[in-house]
């Protein structure tokens, strides 16, 4: 088996398990809050990215104030912003519909940039945006994807929650193109993880999750989310990507909304409307589009993983 083989099918198994983390989060959002599933989320998956930088004898970082600053702040859109949001959508939303919200990333992270930063946008660029938009119009708008549910009110307000975190994650990628001195991957997925857990513990206290039943469920999906989508998704994001270049690495995030499509039916037993399929086949096209046009390539080798596999 070819290096490049090896890595598109590591890229395309970590997309998977990103994929899957809105079914977790469907999960986890029927039985605990939302900041208590981020922190309990983080204190799982940290002594596990502790441990990794030990056994890869990883340096860990010594930022300079500017640099600490803005590794708070994107720990704080990037985990705790995406996360929490993210929760808070699949409640109202179908699985299906948010996981097609979710792959839109490359294409809204990329039009970030050219807010932020004022580039200028390429025929490509502008393509991948209009093919994402319409993806998500097309299971938003009334009518749209009834056979679902995604198309009611509720519906259209948690994949509006959706689209918040998937812009949280694009401004995280946006952060981190700012910091004077890069930091290696593991390790800032590590620091991410600690500074999620410190950022998400305090607004858990006062949610109080201890005094209601935890139903083992949600449980169980809070240690799915933090040890199979954060740590194994990690690995095998930076294993596979590691033999490919940023284009190629880039069109596996087209994984995530068919993989969000197949585990909701599959597991959540959610039915696949019409309009679902064609979002999905539109961010899929933008996906393409977005990697023809080289920004989100770029961005994506500083991101944390698979579409943020700490901020996912």
């Amino acid at each position: 088996m070819s290096q490049r083989f090896k890595g598109m099918a590591l890229c395309a198994l970590a997309m998977v398990t990103v994929g899957s983390t809105v079914v977790a989060s469907k999960v986890i959002a029927a039985g605990l809050p939302p900041f208590t599933a981020t922190a309990l989320r983080f204190a799982l998956a940290l002594p596990v990215f502790l441990v990794l930088l030990r056994l890869t004898r990883t340096p860990w970082p010594r930022p300079d104030r500017r640099d600490l600053a803005l590794l708070v702040c994107q720990a704080g859109l990037g985990s705790v912003g995406y996360t929490v949001l993210l929760i808070l959508g699949v409640r109202w939303a179908p699985a299906a519909s948010a996981g097609v919200v979710a792959g839109t990333l490359p294409a809204v992270a990329a039009l970030v940039a050219v807010i932020a930063l004022r580039e200028r946008p390429g025929r490509y660029l502008v393509g991948s945006i209009v093919l994402a938009t319409v993806g998500v119009l097309a299971i938003s708008w009334p009518g749209g994807g009834a056979a679902a549910g995604s198309s009611s009110p509720a519906a259209l307000a948690g994949n509006l929650l959706v689209l918040g975190a998937v812009i949280c994650e694009a401004m995280f990628i946006l952060l981190n193109k700012r910091l004077r001195v890069p930091v290696r991957p593991l390790a800032l997925s590590t620091l991410m993880t600690a500074f999620g857990l410190l950022l998400s513990l305090a607004p858990a206290l006062f949610e109080r999750a201890w005094e209601r039943p935890l139903p083992a469920e949600a449980l169980a999906g809070v240690a799915y989310y933090a040890l199979v989508p954060t740590v194994l998704g990690f690995v095998l994001w930076f294993a596979g990507s590691s033999r490919l270049n940023g284009a190629e690495a880039a069109l596996f995030t087209a994984v995530l909304p068919v993989s969000a499509l197949v585990l909701a039916a599959l597991w959540l037993g959610e039915s696949i409307s019409a309009a679902q399929i064609g979002g999905a086949a539109c961010v899929l096209g933008a996906v393409g589009l977005a990697s023809l046009d080289g920004r989100p390539a770029r961005a994506s080798k500083g991101v944390k993983g698979p579409g943020g596999a700490v901020g996912l």
